[in-house]
């Protein structure tokens, strides 16, 4: 069976929480994609709709201007809606919104051409606009002498003056003049009969450089022709004939250039598509708007609807707007409301897309706005009279409805992720919580089976999880269990070799001894000597070997007693001072009852193993210095001699069994190592430590025995 591991686990989990919002991201981009085509349909089959309501309804279009070659701008003139009402004063400020649109009409409009004209001569801005049902016209003229109409003259063209040629709905050729006597309100007379015509109202107002003129008349007076000429009369001489600059020839009907006024029917049809989302216009065959409905700052089609933003209700919905969308939105960016429009209030629309629908072909586009802040898509359907293209629809929205649905889409993406990766983290934890707990049990069990001096204690529960710490706890398992085996092995191995060697050991001594008593040459009887000193050298082995082993069981069967510590170690000096009358011993032993529980022929031993092992390692006349101390509830035994250091990494190691660090050199005794052995089986028995390291001098050892004392 196949059986995933610890580190395959965690891989695969790993893979998994990182494909997860890596997959949902890719799926919110492609779901934008298939949005926008959408939205690229909806937004056709919108125009579709509005150019089947306008199909075979030439009334709605001036066929005469439709049919029309070419536009001339300048010539040609377009009425812009305009957003109020001009308050005709003269001061232009009404038309300040609208500078951009102004025509600057120069020495190319002059009816007789002149190389040496200056701008400063003659030349004018202007432009029309449409508000309600009237028609204003704006004139600034650049004129370096202006003349007035005298008062008490009867003709209007002895002086400077504004002429009006249009026709009238019925195809009629009127021409009306503005001659003003002096600043303030004028009014229009008849080319013709000379009469005042008051439908054509204005003002005039004089300027630093020229003049300004603001004019309005009814648009029930107009039909598909009209055009303007600025005459400039620079003397009162009669006769002089004037300088005349005009948008167009008023002199010829036929050469007047065409007016388009948008269209009040298609607006009024527009007008009920106004609440469609989207921004639409309706041009004619020479790209001239007839009419407009919507804003693009609102166009953001129907994908918005319900996604604006609401107030939070809820706990959560306020959590999430306070602190998770600010940490979301330094990610994704949301959609601008103002941008920079430069389609906001044009008179020619372009683009290949309406190119295509004037042909015949809907059409679509996608263009980014100037400051790089909106996203627009824009679709033409061509509209239809018999088998001619008359105009198209073409509708405009932006990808903010797109966007923001994509931006709920990724926050709610993101809250998941969230979720799962907190829900992830909080499992992961306890799973890597359990396995560390595993791994802490498997190692305390591990160190209470050995203890420090590398005994084996007790035995390891094994786990019979099919993984990877499972098979660690059997592997440990079954090597604790034949570590045990072979310590046992060689804890008791002393103990059999004493006891098979002792009888062997035995019949060569005695007959040794027997061989002795006989005569014997000279070179026999130092071959006996050396055989018996052999014989002796094994015996002393043997025995050490036993001392270990009896104390061993000495301890697992002794009962302890009450003995006083102080007069054990003093004692036990006074007979090694005797013993040894060379040796020179320093002793600092305290003089108050160290009463503790134990037995005190073991603290004996102890004390004999550690000035052995002293005197062995001695340097000659120097003191062996042994102290005893008090310290709260503990006695501090210390032994401490001038001589050989410890070797580095073997302090801890010299109170194992047949550990020895003496050279061969300074082996003249037999030694297996189980002097120091011996101390620290009496220490552990007395619940005490040993430690050994080199002295802060560096020329000797110090031995330190600490043994607990009864309170």
């Amino acid at each position: 069976m196949l059986r995933f591991g610890l580190r395959s686990k965690f891989i695969l989990l790993s893979c998994f929480l990182f494909l997860l919002p890596w997959l949902g991201y890719e799926y919110v981009w492609e779901m934008e994609k298939f949005l926008r085509q959408g939205q690229e349909k909806t937004l056709v089959g919108t125009t579709r709709a509005l150019a089947t309501a306008l199909h075979e309804r030439p009334a709605l279009f001036d066929e005469q201007t439709n049919f029309l070659d070419q536009v001339v701008k300048g010539r040609d003139l377009y009425a812009y809606n305009l957003k109020s009402p001009i308050q005709l004063d003269g001061k232009l400020s009404d038309w300040d919104a609208y500078q951009s649109l102004f025509w600057l009409y120069d020495k190319r409009y002059l009816q007789t051409a002149n190389d040496n004209h200056q701008l400063s001569d003659l030349s004018f801005s202007h432009m029309v606009g449409k508000f309600d049902n009237y028609l204003y016209a704006v004139f600034k003229v650049t004129d370096d002498t202006v003349i007035y109409r005298a008062k008490n003259s009867l003709s209007i063209t002895n002086n400077d003056y504004v002429k009006i040629g249009l026709k009238n709905p019925d195809g009629q050729f009127n021409t009306y003049i503005i001659a003003p006597r002096q600043d303030g309100w004028v009014n229009a007379f008849d080319a013709s009969s000379k009469m005042p015509f008051t439908k054509i109202q204005g003002f005039f107002k004089r300027t630093n450089t020229g003049y300004n003129l603001e004019l309005r008349f009814p648009l029930s007076m107009l039909g598909n022709k009209l055009g303007f000429a600025i005459a400039d009369v620079d003397s009162k001489q009669p006769n002089q004939p004037p300088s005349i600059m005009s948008t167009s020839n008023l002199n010829n009907p036929n050469d007047l250039g065409s007016v388009l006024v948008p269209s009040p029917e298609i607006n009024r049809i527009l007008k009920g598509m106004g609440h469609s989302g989207s921004r639409i216009w309706v041009v004619d065959n020479h790209h001239r708007v007839l009419a407009q409905s919507g804003s693009i700052q609102n166009a953001d089609g129907v994908w918005a609807d319900g996604l604006k933003n609401q107030a939070p209700k809820t706990a959560w919905q306020r959590f999430e707007q306070a602190y998770l969308h600010p940490l979301y939105y330094k990610i994704l960016t949301r959609p601008e409301d103002e941008f920079i429009d430069t389609l906001h209030d044009v008179a020619s629309m372009q683009g290949a897309h309406l190119a295509k629908a004037l042909k015949g072909q809907p059409a679509s586009s996608w263009r980014l706005t100037p400051d790089n802040k909106a996203v627009i898509l824009s679709a033409a359907y061509p509209i239809w009279i018999e088998d001619k293209v008359i105009g198209a629809v073409i509708a405009e929205e932006t990808t903010n409805g797109v966007r923001t649905l994509r931006n709920k889409s990724l926050e709610k993406l993101f809250n998941v992720i969230l979720a799962v990766m907190l829900i992830g983290t909080v499992t992961l934890f306890f799973f890597a919580s359990r396995i560390s707990s595993r791994i802490r049990r498997l190692r305390d069990t591990a160190e209470q089976a050995i203890d420090a001096q590398g005994r084996v204690t007790g035995h390891i529960n094994y786990s019979d999880a099919n993984d990877e710490i499972g098979d660690l706890s059997r592997s440990f398992s079954n090597i604790v269990s034949r570590l045990g085996g072979y310590t046992d092995y060689l804890e008791n191995m002393s103990s059999r070799l004493s006891h098979e060697l002792r009888t062997p050991v035995a019949v060569v001594r005695s007959s040794l001894e027997n061989l002795q008593s006989l005569q014997q040459s000279e070179l026999s009887q130092k071959y006996l000597e050396r055989a018996s000193e052999g014989v002796e050298r094994l015996g002393k082995i043997i025995t050490t070997m036993s001392e270990a082993t009896r104390l061993e069981q000495s301890i697992q069967s002794n009962e302890p007693e009450q003995f006083d510590l102080q007069k054990v170690i003093s004692g036990c000096m006074q007979g090694y001072q005797l013993t040894y009358p060379n040796q020179l011993f320093t002793l600092n032993i305290c003089q108050s009852t160290l009463p503790m529980q134990g037995a005190p022929e073991f603290i004996a031993q102890l004390l004999d193993k550690l000035i052995n092992n002293a005197l062995e390692f001695s340097e000659a006349n120097t003191a062996i210095e042994v102290s005893l101390k008090q310290s709260e509830n503990k006695a501090t035994l210390t032994v401490s001699n001038t001589g050989t250091l410890l070797p580095e990494g073997l302090t801890e190691h010299i109170f194992d069994s047949m550990v020895s660090i003496r050279s061969q050199q300074m082996q003249q005794q037999p030694h297996l190592g189980l002097g120091l052995y011996i101390v620290r089986l009496v220490c552990d028995y007395h619940k005490g430590t040993v430690t050994a390291h080199n002295n802060e001098q560096g020329n000797g050892v110090l031995f330190t025995v600490s043994l607990p004392l009864n309170n």
